[in-house]
């Protein structure tokens, strides 16, 4: 699970483009909206889009995915649930 937080950490820096924000920078406990990472919906559908081309997993229910992106350790435990890891 590690690994995984290491590389989404990594992917949403280099996906959405974060200028001022390193992976290292990343609480992987803190919300990726609002008052936590700061993203924002445009930023939601581009994570849609990695989790999908990346881990072959597809987001088709909006709560759903407010659930899986609440955070970087929510994602991961999404992505490995989904997995069957």
């Amino acid at each position: 699970m590690h690994q995984l937080i290491s590389d989404l950490k990594v992917k949403i820096v280099d996906i959405l483009n974060l200028e001022d924000v390193s992976p290292e920078d990343i609480d992987e406990a803190a919300p990726l909206f609002g008052e936590g990472l700061g993203l924002d919906s445009l930023d939601a559908l581009e994570l849609v889009v990695l989790v999908e081309k990346d881990y072959g997993i597809k987001i088709t229910d909006i709560e759903v995915g407010r659930q899986a992106f609440a955070s970087v350790n929510t994602l991961a435990r999404f992505i490995l649930e989904k997995q069957g890891k």
